[in-house]
């Protein structure tokens, strides 16, 4: 068992504890609670780690991101992130263009991201299946948190640019929805095919198996939603709408004019996930771009994350994104929230990681200061109750 003892503990669920430990056995979380309470002997306790006064956290959780599908310091040879030969591509896994070697994965657990959510890039109006995985292992199979863990798919700009330049559909906004409609009336009716053929396979044809339709089924089947990449609020609401269309589940991606529409996004209920805010506003969409947003959503009632995007923005500036907002008015425990249990529940992952309570997986972080300063650094960082931080690895 390891313990880690005389931290602040920021448990991201109820209670918290100026002077508390926690109990790791194996890869999952024993026990939280206050070191006045700590019956130490009571355990086989083989490592100990003193946070000395710190803060002791869950690690932080990037909730969206291509961190291992666009390699860090590479070209075209480590650029995966975007099939461009075909608008829709549903099909697509990102577990199998994610390199555990990229070194932005050191990065991201070296400052206390321990699950990233990565996967296609937003050239496509449906991109393919994003993964949540570990930031620790040498092979992706055993990194794989969840996966598919939802769908993409892009409005706005990228997909109309991105084809417009191969004389294409879509170049317009109305094409990139209709696209996305004709691929869900076809999922749709692929699955009442194979519905009517289970009910009476002697009687019925089995259909003809469709790679692209089959990979919507789980949309379709609420088991994972559409993650829509939407910076300008008409997509927002186009997104909605399509969501709306087909019953199924959606999350908002960038959310950047998300302030101008807040109101309406508590309305609609969905997981919101804000950012790329820390890089310049280098396409029209992004006028509005502003650290303001993710506080503004929060104080109207939303489940917000916060993310980089990387590599828009490295990785290992996730906690700095979210100091940026509570300078522009986020209140501070919610941008903590934005970073750990927010962006685990908006990608359905909170029943293992973003909190500190006994059953969950062992992702703790200890840092000598508070996790926003820019001036604290790490001090441990464990994964699945394995230390993995810089000088253990």
């Amino acid at each position: 068992m390891i313990l880690i003892k005389n931290g602040k503990i920021l448990t991201m669920e109820e209670e918290c504890y100026d002077n508390g430990y926690v109990l790791i056995e194996g890869e999952k979380i024993a026990e939280v609670g206050s070191m006045e309470t700590l019956a130490e002997h009571k355990f086989n306790i083989e490592t100990v780690i003193d946070a000395a006064g710190g803060y002791v956290l869950p690690g932080f959780v990037e909730a969206h991101c291509h961190v291992g599908i666009w390699e860090d310091g590479m070209g075209f040879e480590g650029a995966d992130g975007n099939e461009d030969t075909d608008p829709v591509t549903p099909q697509l896994r990102a577990i199998d263009a994610v390199n555990p070697a990229d070194r932005a994965f050191e990065e991201a657990r070296n400052a206390g991201v321990t699950t990233v959510v990565t996967g296609p890039g937003s050239a496509n109006v449906i991109g393919g299946q994003f993964a949540a995985i570990k930031t620790y292992g040498r092979k992706i199979d055993d990194m794989i948190l969840k996966h598919p863990v939802a769908m993409k798919v892009a409005f706005g700009e990228n997909p109309k640019t991105v084809y417009q330049q191969k004389n294409q559909s879509p170049v317009t906004r109305m094409a990139t929805a209709a696209i996305l409609r004709e691929n869900m009336m076809k999922a749709r009716e692929y699955k009442e095919l194979w519905d009517e053929y289970h009910r009476d396979t002697e009687e019925n044809d089995k259909p003809d198996f469709d790679f692209k339709l089959e990979s919507l089924l789980k949309v379709l089947n609420k088991e994972i939603p559409l993650r829509a990449h939407a910076h300008r609020a008409d997509d927002m609401f186009t997104a909605l709408r399509i969501a709306k269309e087909f019953d199924v589940d959606i999350t908002l991606e960038h959310c950047t004019e998300g302030h101008l529409i807040a109101d309406d996004l508590k309305e609609a209920g969905v997981p919101v996930t804000v950012g790329p805010a820390l890089s310049d506003r280098s396409k029209i969409e992004l006028k509005h771009l502003t650290f303001k947003t993710p506080g503004i959503l929060a104080k109207a009632g939303l489940s917000v994350a916060i993310m980089t995007d990387h590599p828009v923005t490295p990785i290992q500036y996730l906690p700095l994104c979210a100091a940026l907002a509570v300078r522009e008015g986020m209140d501070e425990y919610q941008a903590l929230e934005a970073i750990t249990i927010n962006a685990a529940a908006n990608c359905g992952l909170q029943d293992r990681v973003g909190s500190l309570k006994a059953g969950k997986d062992a992702d703790v972080v200890v840092f000598d200061g508070h996790p926003l300063d820019f001036r604290t650094k790490v001090k441990h960082v464990l994964i699945n109750g394995q230390r993995v931080n810089q000088s253990e690895v």
